[in-house]
């Protein structure tokens, strides 16, 4: 939440990308995409080369939704598929694709979606 503006979270969506080494530890923070009130544009290919280009080994995805409802929409579940899957080929796991409100979140590992 720390890397989030307060002012932007229940305004419009904004897609980012932590880069993890192998230890899993944070190497940095990449917004991948700023979009509208109820959507964002996510391409793969720009999260792959952020994260290639980190030697990330490992990626959690975070976005927000100005709703303030935390439930994952199918877009956000087919990105999460997509992700990993490209993922595998890349040997860049996928940790997690965190939801967040001003309320709380969800989280696609903690819920077993992954």
């Amino acid at each position: 939440m720390n890397s989030w503006d307060a002012n932007k979270i229940e305004f419009y969506e904004q897609f980012k990308v932590l880069l993890l080494n192998q230890s899993n530890k944070v190497l940095g923070i990449y917004e991948v995409s700023s979009g509208g009130i109820t959507g964002t544009v996510v391409d793969i290919r720009l999260v792959f080369s952020a994260a290639l280009k980190a030697n990330a080994t490992g990626i959690i995805m975070v976005h927000n939704h100005p709703s303030g409802k935390t439930l994952p929409s199918e877009a956000d579940r087919q990105i999460t598929r997509k992700v990993r899957e490209a993922g595998r080929l890349l040997d860049i796991v996928l940790l997690d694709h965190v939801i967040i409100t001003t309320e709380g979140y969800y989280s696609f590992a903690d819920d077993g979606a992954l």
